[in-house]
Order: structure tokens, then sequence, then C-alpha cells
């Protein structure tokens, strides 16, 4: 078949003259140039059958075989023969196919069964600029390889839209290749939204307008398939249809041919609803006019709660030029564009490379397969960050698939093989080894295409359907069995989650042909989820509700109430991290503690714990078994004493003394010691303070915890005899000599000082028992004058002083004159220097003056 000439081949011959000399080239080709199918063929001549073949990388399965087909087309041949290409599940190549077109997963699995790529004599990445994580890990390890053991193996690096200085500096200076485009002039029209337009209607109007106004077929940019489905509702309720124009939706998910279908020329007028799979790669025939939204969807994974959340962003300016180029690939066309000028201005020039934000857990079990433990040993244009590194090894680790000095397992390996995220990898490995292949086989495919319930689908309106993994696997095996199906299922997710599960059971060595019967042991289908989701087990927090915490520390609440709100544990199969730091459980299942302590029996941590309970304000002793940050169950124990003693010390340091009951006595005694290590630092008296005593506590407070009575609580125990005990004899009777208890006044009795009320002791006595007296009294060996409160007969304080001889002197007169009346048979001698000291009334006939 004769091709038309495209601009590529205008540069066709330096690019082999550069390919001759270099082992690196990269080749930046505008849209449309023609690169994805002319320069594979221009190599056949120039690379020898002997050298090996041709791999040439392409981002999605539909541009891959479309790619295949062409160049078959182009040589006369079926696919298969020389061209042919391998994607997800199928295979067509032969012996005598020298281009292989290739998604690129698959290459890093042709890396790990042969880590040489021998037979293998250039590798070409086509759509680099995409930046997925599959080409700049496939990138990093054909340099690796080409630098340490295949010095022959060529690579050719393909963009339409690329910085090229990071990739050059990694390539080391390979010689770049330009190549303008075949594009034919695209006229802009910007429709930015005003208030509340609901996008379904603004496309509904701009499909209409176009229709009228432009001729061609029509390519709808919208961020997902959420978005499709409700425009192509609204376009359906707009009878569209009924004019003859073709209505088709192109998205990953869709099943093969569907795609297929939405690319092939028609003779009506077509009108395709499209992601960002019709961005590059794929040359649509007839499309003359692009609306585009301005939106995608982006996966972005944090690595700080292991969450992946689907976020809907603007598109790059890179991204809104390559859609509206596609307008121009064949004739001029038109492009509207559903947002302003100044959006546009403020877009970002690249979209940022899939592996600054993606879960890095395949990436980093294809390299441990390879040989590669550490992603820094490799060359790349942006590092894998390496708080995603860090938590991607502790998935793996969890799953077997590394062991702890994060070399690769045997069970690694088996999972690396396969065509799955390594948490179904795990999940279908464990289904062969418990005989439940047809199970696990479903569970994966289940979880690995889209969601069967359609969710935000304003034609089918609200689903009714719940979020557990059973109830999932119920619709799959009656839409099996009959046919049949509600509104809510999505019929194109469940033929393909059929189709994957029917390549899996093959790949597991099982009958292609799946049970039809529902499976009644949901305890299969947890145990197996547990295997690949370990970090998703959740547990539900206090009182029962929807809340819940993960293994791995987050919270999470379940999207709505239903019958697993009355589980204890789940497992949170899908957790979509929300706008705080709580994520929302969107498909979880149940899970007895039975069966987690079946699959998680080497990973439980068992072991007694004692601790302080704040509420309840006493020593708890538990046996508590623990996976990750959950509490999977836990029984009081008699705790030993020495725990309880070593506990209760930690609460009590941590409460700075307040557990403790510091009575009277307990505050007298601290004050007496303070008082005299204040005046006669020379005597030895340990430091008694609230910090000092903080800083010993080891000395006088857990010695008797140890060796006494059991004690629950702090506040039972007796502050003052520990504190007493903590002097020994000299010290006690040197304290009781400087800083007594109590004072013997003239009187005869024996009073009680008080040491709490300030600097000084107070003594409170009766005024009467101290006629006589001059002196001030004093402790401290004198070095302290005591702060006398002289009371009333009634106990009431007259006077506060330090100057007895004073008040004898001065205010008792006045004091006097008040109280003689009020106490007349108490005694107010006119001369209280000569007067008997006394606590009694006055006897009869007993006269002061």
């Amino acid at each position: 078949m004769k091709s038309q000439t495209l601009p590529i081949d205008a540069v066709i011959p330096e690019f082999l003259a550069a390919v001759q000399t270099n082992s690196n080239v990269i080749l930046h080709a505008e849209p449309g140039a023609g690169k994805t199918t002319r320069i594979p063929l221009s190599l056949l001549e120039q690379i020898p059958v002997t050298d090996g073949k041709i791999i040439i990388l392409e981002p999605r399965r539909l541009a891959a075989s479309a790619a295949a087909r062409y160049m078959s087309t182009l040589l006369g041949e079926d696919v298969g023969g020389t061209v042919g290409y391998r994607i997800r599940f199928e295979n067509r190549v032969s012996g005598k196919t020298r281009i292989e077109v290739v998604t690129e997963g698959i290459l890093t699995r042709m890396i790990q069964n042969d880590p040489f790529l021998e037979g293998v004599a250039m590798v070409i990445f086509d759509e680099f600029h995409e930046r997925s994580i599959h080409a700049d890990l496939g990138l990093a390890l054909c340099l690796d390889i080409q630098r340490q053991v295949r010095d022959d193996l060529k690579i050719v690096v393909m963009s339409a839209t690329l910085d090229h200085l990071p990739l050059s500096k990694l390539l080391e200076d390979p010689p770049v290749i330009s190549s303008r485009g075949r594009s034919f002039p695209v006229e802009l029209f910007y429709r930015e939204a005003s208030g509340t337009g609901r996008l379904p209607d603004r496309v509904n109007a701009a499909v209409h307008t176009a229709l009228r106004e432009a001729e061609g077929d029509i390519l709808v940019f919208l961020p997902g398939a959420g978005e499709i489905r409700s425009c192509f509702a609204r376009l359906l309720e707009s009878g569209l249809t009924n004019h003859g124009v073709e209505l088709h939706q192109l998205y990953g998910e869709l099943p093969f041919e569907k795609q297929q279908s939405a690319i092939m020329p028609t003779v009506a007028r077509k009108v395709i609803l499209s992601t960002s799979i019709a961005e590059t790669s794929l040359t649509v025939e007839g499309v003359r006019v692009v609306i585009d939204c301005g939106l995608s969807r982006r996966l972005q994974h944090d690595p700080n709660n292991g969450m992946n959340r689907l976020v809907t962003v603007r598109e790059s300016k890179a991204s809104a030029i390559q859609r509206a180029g596609r307008a121009g690939r064949t004739a001029p066309g038109v492009c509207y564009r559903l947002f302003g000028q100044h959006t546009f201005n403020g877009m970002t020039a690249f979209s940022p490379p899939e592996i600054v934000e993606a879960d890095l857990a395949p990436l980093l079990l294809e390299l441990s397969a390879f040989g590669v433990p550490d992603p820094s040993l490799l060359s790349w244009i942006d590092v894998p960050p390496e708080a995603a590194v860090t938590t991607a090894r502790t998935v793996l680790q969890q799953l077997g698939a590394l062991d702890e000095q994060s070399r690769i397992t045997g069970i690694g390996r088996k999972m690396a093989s396969l065509p799955l995220h390594p948490r179904l990898s795990a999940l279908l490995l464990k289904g062969v080894q418990c005989g439940s292949a047809d199970l696990a086989s479903d569970l994966a495919a289940l979880l690995s295409e889209r969601d069967l319930v359609r969710r935000g689908d304003e034609r089918f309106g609200v689903d009714h359907v719940g979020i557990s993994v059973s109830e999932r696997m119920e619709l799959l095996h009656l839409w099996r069995s009959t046919k049949r199906t509600a509104s809510t299922v999505d019929l194109n997710a469940m033929k393909s989650v059929d189709k994957v599960a029917g390549d899996l059971r093959r790949m597991a060595g099982k009958s292609s042909i799946p049970s039809r019967e529902v499976p009644q042991n949901a305890l299969d289908i947890s145990l197996l989820l547990l295997t690949a989701m370990p970090d998703r087990l959740a547990c539900q927090r206090e009182g029962g509700s929807e809340r819940y915490l993960l293994a791995n520390g987050r919270g999470a609440r379940l999207v709505r109430s239903d019958e697993l709100v009355s589980s204890r544990f789940l497992i949170a199969v899908t957790v979509a991290g929300g706008e705080s730091s709580e994520g929302v459980i969107h498909l979880a299942e149940k899970i007895e503690l039975a069966t987690v302590r079946s699959v998680l029996k080497e990973k439980i941590v068992s072991g007694d714990s004692c601790y302080w309970d704040q509420r309840e304000r006493r020593v708890i002793a538990v046996r508590e078994e623990r996976f990750g940050s959950l509490l999977l169950s836990s029984q009081s124990i008699q705790p030993d004493r020495s725990q309880v003693a070593k506990v209760m010390l930690d609460a009590v340091r941590q409460s700075g003394l307040s557990l403790l009951t510091r009575n009277d006595s307990f505050l007298q005694l601290q004050a007496r010691i303070m008082l005299i290590k204040l005046y006669f630092p020379e005597v030895d008296l340990p430091d008694v303070s609230d910090s000092g005593l903080l800083a010993s506590l080891e000395q006088w407070l857990l010695p008797p915890l140890e060796t006494g009575r059991t004690i629950s609580r702090p506040d039972a125990i007796d502050c003052h005899e520990l504190l007493q005990n903590f002097l020994n004899y000299g010290q006690n009777k040197k304290l009781q000599e400087l800083a007594p208890t109590h004072l013997v006044v003239p009187s005869g009795s024996r009073i009680r000082l008080d040491y709490c009320q300030g600097d000084r002791p107070v003594l409170a006595v009766k005024l009467q028992e101290l006629f006589g007296l001059a002196e001030t009294p004093a402790v401290a060996a004198g070095r302290v004058p005591v702060v006398l409160h002289l009371l009333s007969p009634a106990g009431r304080p007259l006077q506060v002083t330090q100057d007895l001889r004073g008040f004898w002197d001065g205010s008792y007169h006045q004091i006097k004159k008040e109280m003689k009346g009020r106490y007349p048979k108490h005694p107010w001698p006119d001369d209280p220097w000569n007067a008997l000291p006394t606590r009694r009334v006055k006897q009869k006939n007993e006269i002061y003056t």
C-alpha cells in the first residue's frame, strides 16, 4: 500500500544517520508528523534481522494496536507478521515479527524475563512527553542495561512537546532531530462558563453549535468516564442521534472493541466523547472539530497516608494545544474551548510527571525484580520521591514481596510477573494457593477495573447499591447467570471485569469459563482481600459509628451508613483522601477477628501492657493484640508490682505531683524542711521543693511502691509518711530541733506552728496566753521570728505582729477597750506585763486591773 507523504519523511535521512553513529537519539516531531508509524518502518533496512527486533512503546493499548495494524497495512501484511503488538492479555507477534509495538508495562516485564534484552536492537519511547511512570521506568532500565552490559542497544525518545534539556542531560547530549507536523489552521473560540452552567448542558450546546457551524466529525474532551456518561445521556435526550449523527464514547476502561469502533471511519457524522486517550498517538480520521472542557483527571498518591485520590484539575497549556491540534490533522478545523482566554493564559506549561505523584509500589517491585533495590541507583529525569519510595517499600514488605533487607522474595518474583498491581498479584497468588483461583481471579479483576456501579450519573439517578465487595461479586455472578443487571450497574465495566477475570484464570492455570454460582463464603473474600491490603484493615472507633481507624494510622469514614456500620472490623478496599486528613471509604468488606488472626498471625504483635488510665485515675494492666495502629483485642490481667510502680511513677511525674494527695501534714513537713535548708544550708537535708521531689521520685516514692502493699491509686498513698521516711534519724532530729511542730507559750499550752502561710511560720494563739511575754518567739535557733496571729477568746484574729513588745505597749490598749465588754469573762488587764498568762476565763473574785 502506498502511503501519502508526511512531514517526518523530510528528516528521516538525518534521523537514520544519527542512529547509525549514536547510541541515543531524541526526535522532536510536532503532532501530525507521522513519527509513530514512519520511524519504525524506516529502520527495517538499517537494522539487520541478525541485530534483533525494534521495540516501540506506546502509552495506551488502543494506540499500540492501531499503530501496529496501520504499519502492517502499509507493508501489505496482517498484523503479527513483520509488525506485531503486545498489550495486556493480548499477544499478536510471531517468529517473523521485527517491529513489536507494546504498552509500557510490557517492556518492564520483558526486562524481568531477559535482563540483557537479548534479541532487541532498539527501544523507541513514543509520546514520551506524557511522562508516564512506566515510560520513566522503562527508560531508566534501558539506560542501565545500555551502560552496564549492552553498549550496542540503541534508544530513541520521541515526543511532540517536551522540555528537552533534562532529557538531553540524562541521555548524555544526544543529537536532537526536529520535524514540523502536519497540521492545518485551527480556529479557536473561547466559550467561558457563565453562572452555574452544568457541564453536560454546556457540552450539549457546544455540540449543536458545531453541527450547525462547522464540518466534519466532533471530538469532545472530558476529564473522565463519569462526565462522558453524563454528557452522553444529555446528548441522547437532545435527540442528537435522530438526525443521522453517531454518538460514541472513548475511554480506557471501555471494552477494546468499542474503543476501536469509536475511531474507525464511518459514512455518518460522528460525535466522540473522549478522555485524554485521544489527545496523542491516535489520529481519528474525519475529526475537524474539537470541544475542550479544559479539565483532566489525575490520580494523586499521598505517601503520608497511603491513599490515592482521583482529582479533577485544569489541563496544562501543552495539553490544551495538543487537543486543539486534533481538529487540524486532516483539514482546517475549529476548536471550541469551554473556558476563557485568561484561563488558558494561567494554565501550567506541562502536566507534572506521573512519577512524582503516583503510587510507587509497582515501580519498586519492578526494580527489585531487575536487581535494583534502591531507585537512586538508576538515572532518572525526576528522581522518585523518597517518602513515596518508603511507603511503597513498606507495602511490599507487608505483602511478602520484599524481605526486611528490601530484597525481592520468591513470591515477589511471582507477583512481578503478573500484569497487576502488587496488591492484586498477592491476592491472586493467595487464591491459587488456597484452591480459590476462580474467586481470586474475579476479585482481582473487580478491583483492577472500573467500579461496576455508576456514580454521579444523572441519567440513572441515585445509586442504591451498597458499598461492600460481596455485593459487587453478587452483581457479577447475577449478570453471568442471567445477563440481567440493575440500571445503576455499568454494563461496559461488567463486561470488562468478566474478560479480565477470564484472562487471569488462564494465567492461574484454570479454565477460562467462570463459575456461575454466587460465592457463599464471605470469609474467603475477606481473607483474600486482607492478604492484598493488610494496611487497609480498619477498626471501628469507640461508640460504634461509620468512623474507622486504619492500620496505617489514618482515620476514615464510610461514604454512607449501611449494613457495614455494624462491623467492628473492615477492609477499606477503596479509600479516597478527603480535603481533611480523614479519608472516605467507598468500597469495603467486613471481616472477622479470627480471619485477621489467621492471615496476619506473623505480623500481629501480642504483649502485656501496663499504663495509666487518666479517666479512671488508676493503673490498668492488659494483654493486647495489635496490628499497626489497631488494637485488635484486650483483656485485663494481674500486673507485676514493679510494672505498676514504674507506671505510677511516670504518671505522677507527668502530673507534676498533682496525682498525689498532699495533705496538710505533708505540706507542713515539706515547708519545715525547706525553711531549714534556706537558713541552714550547711545542714544535710534533701531538696523537697516540688521540682526537687519530682527529680528524686525514684528515691522517695519508688521503693515503697515496689515493696509495700499493692496500691492501685496514687491518691491513696500516705505522702507524709513517705516524706518522713525520706529523712534519716539524724535529719529528723535536727529538723525537730530547728523547726519544731509546736511551741510552748507562757500559759503552758503547746501551740502548733503553721509553716505554710508564708515565708515564716505562723503561731496562732489567744492573746491572754502570752501575758508577760516580751520577746517574739522564734525558730531556727532564733534566726526566724514567728508571725503571731493574736486571737480573741472566740479564736478570731485581733492582731498580726512580729513585734510583741510593741503590741503590749501600743495597740493592746485599744483592743482591750473594744473586747472587754464583748468578752467580760476573760481577763483584760491594764498591765499585761505583770498579768498571769492563762487559757481560762476569770475565776470567781479574780480581779485584773
